[in-house]
């Protein structure tokens, strides 16, 4: 890590020795030519690989995907599927010959499946529910994948005496499960996710695990096809107790299961190697608290020892995959903001392979992407940088060869922000903190400009120098946009994440501030255009910093909590934020509760703030936002609510309402601008 500041500003950035004078600066409409590839699957022999195209749909004003190939020589790219739906998950068969995938080409999720030799398409499910987790079957004759599988259930109280044809209103809704309600998909109706499978060639399917328990995420079939293993929480208190899954092994002959891990804590993605004999897969000992590193596990099949081979290692393990030869074992990891590929030897010192594995997310810089490896260790990723969203790369002999484009045509008449990597040190305890700078184009150190201070959500989660269309769009309106991973964010170390464990908010304040003084001491800054805007934690943040300052002209709190008890007693994922984030449940600890608490200094708030939030959103929910707009209206601030319909806590899901949100927070800071 870098300790020291680096904030070195080249004099003038100007868009005359870069671009043309035909270049315009991105519009809020220009979301809509955006395109990037994610969920990569590479041929054995490295010659091919297989990405899914996403690009937004400005008549339906959706996310649209096909499949896609790039030959890794000649650069040639060729559609496998098309059409205004989603085609996604693709994955080969163990002989290469057929390519399953994941569609709502007929307006239902269904399997389908492409022979690549004659083109042919077939449709191999009838499915009532959406599947995931979709794998071969290492004989090439069956596929397995997850289904949610629908529980009876009857009203407790069925009113009598109703006539026929009588309009009587709705019946009620009678709930008493611990999670009833989930962000993005509204109440649940009872039931469990169970793995399934289906004849390659199509037909019913067959489910194969049972139980009153969620099933899904990566399987892993052991080498003679006869068994499988998976990760589920099948405790007996797993509603209250979500974190603590286990590796299991399901007989297919026979369907018993078997469990292989047995600890406190989450054990996750089994993946057997090549040769059968080691089993890997990620994990941690529980220990309550908000953050632990995700370790690297290997299990001698044989013998059963088990070991970390990143025990030394201060980063959480991503993805992984097995090498070839079965020697070691390919994992992502998140460090300073970027998403590291690297290769462990199962005995050995463990290599970087690559630093520059590109973010898939698309409105704001999180880090993250995706990867595949062939069988001779080259290696497809994701890439992208602060200038474009992520396009198909190759890895060969060190090299990397980026493979395509996809966003030349509708970024290459564009003025974009130059974004400059930061490193200060804390004004509260010099810790070293990492932040980005975004200049507007055109921009001239001699001038004064406004400054838009963004924070991540998370808490735990991270930025980095990635593409994101929010902060280029404010940029294109002439601000400095400044975005940093306060104390408490992760790819740090677990030291750094976990000061804010049962302290958050607190000092990542004093982390904030400090890169806000550090860019006015610069003198291209506006002190009297200051703004700060955040979502979830973000908003959080947002929503604490009005609340502890009034530097800044206005505020826009997104999606946020403002009060701890009400968010714990009313976020769908409760158990969790209940036992991992605060010492105890609220009634126990009511103080600490509040002094966290965002609501508890509404009486410091004289800056203009603006909410938003989605009304459908039941991770944050609305109320929060609400106790917020009603509390400064009683302080008399001036404040705002902007509530987006049929949103949930990913409000920017639907282009349309990326728009709005940066429209609504660039017009708030507008109206405040001195």
């Amino acid at each position: 890590m870098k300790y020291i500041i680096h904030l070195t500003l080249l004099a003038t950035i100007s868009c005359a020795g870069v671009a043309s004078e035909n270049l315009q600066n991105l519009q809020l409409e220009n979301v809509f030519d955006l395109e990037y590839a994610n969920q990569l699957e590479m041929t054995h022999d490295a010659k091919t690989v297989y990405f899914v195209r996403n690009r937004m749909d400005i008549k339906s004003d959706r996310k649209v995907s096909n499949i896609w190939s790039v030959d890794s020589n000649s650069k040639q790219l060729q559609p496998l599927t098309s059409g205004v739906h989603m085609d996604y998950s693709p994955v080969l068969s163990p002989d290469e010959a057929r390519l399953a995938f994941i569609s709502t080409r007929d307006g239902s999720s269904q399997i389908y499946v492409k022979w690549l030799k004659t083109g042919a398409v077939a449709k191999i499910s009838n499915l009532t529910k959406s599947p995931g987790s979709l794998h071969w079957a290492p004989d090439g004759k069956k596929l397995v994948f997850s289904q949610f599988v629908s529980s009876k259930v009857s009203s407790p109280v069925n009113l009598p005496g109703k006539p026929e044809g009588a309009d009587w209103a709705k019946p009620a809704m009678f709930i008493d499960d611990v999670y009833y309600r989930a962000d993005g998909g509204g109440y649940t109706k009872p039931g469990f996710n169970h793995f399934f499978t289906i004849d390659a060639n199509g037909g019913n399917a067959q489910q194969l695990t049972s139980g009153d328990f969620n099933h899904g995420g990566s399987i892993s079939f052991a080498d003679d096809g006869k068994s499988l293993y998976f990760s589920a929480n099948r405790h007996n208190e797993y509603k209250l107790k979500p974190t603590n899954s286990e590796v299991y092994k399901l007989n297919l002959t026979n369907l018993e299961i078997t469990q292989i891990t047995d600890r406190v804590g989450p054990d996750n993605q089994p993946l057997v190697s090549p040769n059968g004999r080691y089993l890997a897969y990620t994990g941690y000992d529980d220990k309550r608290t908000n953050y632990e590193n995700t370790q690297l596990y290997i299990r001698d099949l044989k013998s059963g020892d088990t070991s970390s081979l990143t025990a030394d290692f201060d980063r959480s393990v991503g993805e992984i995959k097995w090498a070839d030869n079965s020697k070691g074992v390919y994992f992502s990891y998140a460090s300073e903001g970027q998403t590291v590929l690297a290769y462990q030897p199962r005995n050995g010192k463990r290599k970087i392979v690559t630093e520059n594995i590109g973010s898939v997310s698309f409105g704001r810089p999180y880090s993250g992407g995706d990867f595949d490896i062939s069988d001779d260790g080259e290696v497809a990723i994701t890439l992208a940088d602060t200038q474009r969203p992520s396009d198909v790369a190759i890895i060969k002999r060190g090299k990397t060869q980026r493979l395509t484009k996809l966003n030349d045509d509708a970024l290459g008449n564009k003025k974009l922000a130059k974004v400059e990597e930061i490193w200060l040190k804390s004004n509260h305890d010099s810790l070293p903190i990492q932040g980005w700078i975004a200049y507007p184009p055109g921009f001239d150190s001699s001038k004064k400009y406004p400054l838009i201070l963004e924070i991540h959500g998370g808490p735990v989660a991270n930025y980095g120098p990635h593409f994101s269309a929010e902060v280029q769009l404010f940029a294109a309106k002439g601000s400095v946009v400044l975005y940093m991973n306060p104390r408490g964010s992760n790819s740090y170390g677990k030291e750094f994440a976990q000061t804010i464990h049962h302290n958050y908010p607190s000092n990542d304040f004093d982390d904030l501030m400090t890169g806000v003084d550090a860019l006015i001491a610069k003198g291209f800054i506006d002190e009297s255009k200051l703004f700060v805007t955040g979502g979830s934690g973000g908003g959080v943040l947002t929503a604490w910093i009005v609340g502890h300052t009034d530097r800044f002209a206005a505020a826009v709190v997104a999606k946020p909590v403002i009060n701890w008890i009400s968010f714990v007693l009313t976020a769908d994922f409760y158990p969790f934020f209940a036992d991992y984030w605060f010492p105890g449940k609220p009634w126990d600890h009511i103080e600490h509760y509040m002094k966290r608490s965002p609501i508890s200094y509404v009486g410091n708030v004289k800056t203009p703030t603006m909410l938003l939030t989605g009304e459908a959103d039941y991770r944050t929910p609305i109320s929060e936002t609400e106790q917020f707009y009603q509390a400064l209206k009683l302080q008399g601030v001036d404040t705002a609510m902007v509530r987006i319909p049929d949103a949930s806590h990913g409000i920017t899901k639907r282009p349309s309402n990326l728009m709005t949100k940066v429209a609504y927070i660039q017009w708030w800071f507008d109206k405040h601008s001195k």
